[in-house]
């Protein structure tokens, strides 16, 4: 079965803006005289923008949330209008281009079902959730299997505080998400060449490792639609294929699940999928990456840069397929 993919990264983008408008935007702020409520909850030259979200998100008053950049600081920040316009996600069709699209999902009520081997299943709506997490903003880098790449600043929660919250058993060694099945909206969904609903999962110790992140918001404000609203996984040490957007199952489990692209291409995506330049995607090489707003090619890290803090979770697996 051929699968055809539009590879982003082979299209241009000259629209590359300077990140010092994100992050200079609290310093100039407060120079402006603006209150600390505003200066959290906006981004540079976003007031009016600030009240709209309010309108239609009842949480938008909460973020960025405290800054953390335990785990680095990395720039170019990518430009807010590329990260927001320029999204993978399939439940809305196979470009690029599915922001407008997304749009018409109603992400309130929403509802997050726990279940699996837990001390006792339950379900949470997404408000109520929110409120038991320690909200935070950290800068992470993201790279796609495609080799596109960006750097953007996510705000949220770190997944093991939902994990701790959800009280695995001791026999539990997975976490399997899932994304909201909603066809009439979802118009993707509607191929029946997919597996869908969109599944992804973690090991335990994986889900736990203080980088894996819950995200909520993205530039200082709740998550975009486009981008996994109202709340997605973030494991920037792996391919961006593994961060379910719109989760709405947290299972918990003893058997490693069969995630989306695997069960379609085991040959291409496989479970672990961390970033490694020198293992090459079957049609691709992944040596290198082209950032979001940039004509130029840059060598890719290992972990994605991060393997000094996920590094030690492989060193017991090193005999299975943890690269691709």
């Amino acid at each position: 079965m051929l699968i055809k993919r539009h590879q982003g990264w082979e299209i241009p983008e000259r629209q590359a803006t300077a990140e010092s408008d994100y992050l200079n935007r609290r310093a100039l702020l407060q120079k402006m005289g603006l209150g600390a409520g505003v200066i959290a909850a906006s981004t540079l030259g976003s007031a009016l923008a600030l009240a709209d979200d309010k309108a239609a998100d009842p949480t938008a008053s909460l973020y960025p949330g405290t800054h953390n950049d335990t785990y680095g600081a990395p720039t170019p920040i990518t430009a807010e209008r590329l990260a927001t316009t320029y999204n993978n996600y399939y439940e809305f069709g196979t470009d690029k281009s599915i922001w407008r699209d997304a749009q018409k999902l109603q992400i309130r009520p929403w509802t997050i079902k726990v279940s699996g081997m837990v001390e006792k299943p339950f379900e949470i709506a997404f408000d109520d959730l929110l409120a038991k997490m320690p909200l935070q903003e950290r800068v992470y880098r993201h790279r796609c299997v495609e080799t596109w790449s960006m750097i953007v600043p996510w705000s949220g929660f770190p997944m093991k505080s939902l994990v701790e919250f959800c009280k695995p058993t001791g026999s539990a060694k997975y976490v399997v998400m899932q994304t909201l099945s909603k066809p009439a909206v979802m118009f993707g969904q509607k191929d029946f060449l997919y597996p869908w609903p969109y599944t992804e999962g973690l090991a335990i110790d994986e889900a736990t490792n203080d980088l894996a992140f819950i995200a909520t918001g993205l530039y200082g404000k709740p998550i975009g639609k486009q981008n996994g609203a109202p709340l997605r996984l973030v494991v920037p040490w792996k391919y961006g294929f593994k961060s379910v957007k719109a989760i709405v199952s947290v299972e918990f489990t003893d058997k490693r699940p069969v995630s989306f692209w695997e069960k379609l291409q085991d040959n291409e995506y496989g479970f672990w999928a961390n970033v490694n330049p020198q293992v090459p995607h079957p049609r691709w090489s992944q040596a290198t990456e082209k950032p979001l707003g940039s004509d130029q090619r840059i060598p890719t890290q290992i972990y994605n840069g991060y393997g000094q803090f996920v590094a030690s979770l492989y060193e017991n697996r090193k005999s299975e397929k943890l690269f691709m």
